[in-house]
């Protein structure tokens, strides 16, 4: 049975021919994988007992937090929270 040039378009045709890039291998779409993954993120760090801050900076301390956070080979959060530890600990005294 010989194809027909209209068949050239139907899907089936090319199911078995390799398209350019990485193979898709999670059935949801970007947006759900980003929400999904959000999540999960948020279970772990309750589970961890942490809880998300969230506030608003100057841009110059902003740039002298992350100056600093890389002098010390630490993130900019890890940074914050022993700046506020050590904060908290001289009020204490």
């Amino acid at each position: 049975m010989a194809k027909e040039i209209s068949d050239l378009t139907t899907i089936d045709l090319f199911s078995d021919e390799k398209r350019p890039g990485r193979p898709k291998t999670n059935p949801h779409s970007r947006s759900v994988q980003i929400k999904i993954n959000k999540r999960n993120q948020v279970k772990r760090d309750k589970n961890k007992g942490l809880k998300r801050v969230e506030f608003k900076v100057h841009h110059s301390l902003f740039e002298q937090l992350e100056t600093l956070a890389k002098a010390q080979n630490m993130s900019r959060s890890e940074l914050i929270e022993s700046l506020l530890i050590e904060s908290l600990a001289t009020k204490d005294n």
